[in-house]
């Protein structure tokens, strides 16, 4: 026979899922912006936190993690706790099979991609290389597809075994790895110019990144 203070967290289970989920969205939310700025250097700095002295830079409120709208409460929590994030590039056959790794167990994830340097620089400064596909789950680097490292990961992080996607979820478009905002330096605005485009990608080391 069940406990009476085991019947009681049960029966609270519905009203405590909600909160404890609200809580995790916004500890989610709170780190979802991010700054970048030229220094009269020239160097190119991403951080969470806004510029020292008077340069002027605009922000960019982004998801870390996918939309948790329409998902279960038990895999919302999930995803808000641990957060997949998926770095990748064109004509990346790893990548590909990464992404339909991804989708086929189920798992809600964000995508960035890698096409351009300023993109580059910002992998070396998440994952610490240029090996592509990338994949983040919080802050747990994962460099390479691997399907057993992979799945083992998921496992540890709590997502299902199988997928408990709703039939109508759509994943969000991939965006580019390093935001797209204004520069300027200490004295004047700088124009923005468009950030120099990797070339072909190839499996080769010419333009940096290893596959």
């Amino acid at each position: 026979m069940k406990s009476s203070k085991t019947i009681l967290a049960h029966s609270m289970l519905p009203v405590l899922l909600p909160a404890l989920l609200s809580t995790l969205l916004f500890s989610a939310n709170a780190q979802a912006q991010m700054y970048k700025w030229v220094g009269p250097d020239g160097k190119v700095t991403y951080s969470d936190q806004p510029p020292p002295g008077k340069i002027k830079v605009e922000k960019k409120s982004y998801s870390e993690g996918p939309d948790l709208g329409n998902l279960p409460p038990e895999l919302a929590v999930v995803v808000a706790k641990n957060p997949v994030i998926l770095y990748s590039t064109n004509n990346c056959s790893p990548c590909n099979d990464s992404r339909n790794f991804l989708k086929t167990n189920g798992v809600p994830f964000n995508e960035k991609t890698v096409s351009n340097n300023a993109d580059l620089d910002k992998l070396k400064q998440v994952s610490g290389d240029t090996q592509l596909p990338f994949m983040l789950i919080a802050k747990v680097r994962f460099p390479g597809f691997n399907t057993e490292e992979w799945r083992k990961a998921l496992d540890s992080a709590g997502y299902p075994a199988t997928s408990k996607l709703p039939k109508d979820y759509r994943y969000p478009a991939a965006e580019p790895a390093a935001p797209v905002v204004a520069t300027a330096d200490k004295d004047a605005d700088v124009a923005k110019k468009p950030a120099a485009p990797l070339p072909p990608q190839r499996p080769t080391q010419d333009n940096g990144i290893r596959f």
